[in-house]
């Protein structure tokens, strides 16, 4: 295996331990990761790529296989999806058995409890950082997420009309 598939391997295996919240939580490491850190991305091309892996049908997690594809190819989307997968699950199957082992223990509510603030946080970072990475493609860009946000909130259209109004949109402004 190569340098860079195992250095993507690394990193997604890292955001899968931190994804408290599912993918869409560790979206600023994510950022930090591969665009900051590594410099295999640039911000225009990470909010594009995670716009791409939320369009498709299929959980949030598509976006660590896209990513991955981006960097490295198939090989690259292959050890991204893994590293994003495996860890995570592996933890999930102990904790689980854990937990039906001690699910009568007084402390194990609250510690669970102590988790939603931290997953509705990363959550708001995730938000933050995509909010940013639109930004650097000008105004028109957060105003086309806003305005189709409230559509979608304010009126009963499908996600998929607001969708399509978007691609137009982004196709006829600059950037």
């Amino acid at each position: 295996m190569s340098v860079l598939l195992l250095q993507i391997l690394g990193a997604f295996a890292t955001l899968s331990l931190l994804a408290v919240g599912g993918a869409n939580a560790v979206l600023p490491e994510m950022h930090r990761q591969l665009v900051e850190l590594h410099g295999w991305l640039d911000d225009r091309t990470f909010a594009e790529l995670y716009a791409l892996s939320q369009a498709a049908p299929g959980p949030n997690i598509l976006v660590a296989g896209v990513m991955g594809w981006w960097i490295a190819g198939g090989a690259g989307m292959a050890v991204a999806t893994l590293g994003m997968l495996l860890p995570s699950a592996a933890l999930a199957w102990s904790m689980a058995g854990l937990t039906i082992r001690l699910r009568h223990a007084a402390w194990l509510r609250p510690a669970q409890a102590g988790l939603v603030p931290i997953a509705i946080g990363l959550m708001l970072a995730a938000g933050l950082v995509m909010a940013g990475a639109a930004l650097e493609g000008g105004w028109h860009r957060l105003a086309i997420v806003a305005i189709g946000a409230l559509v979608i909130w304010g009126t009963g259209w499908s996600p998929l009309w607001v969708l399509a109004g978007g691609a137009v949109a982004g196709l006829l402004l600059p950037g």
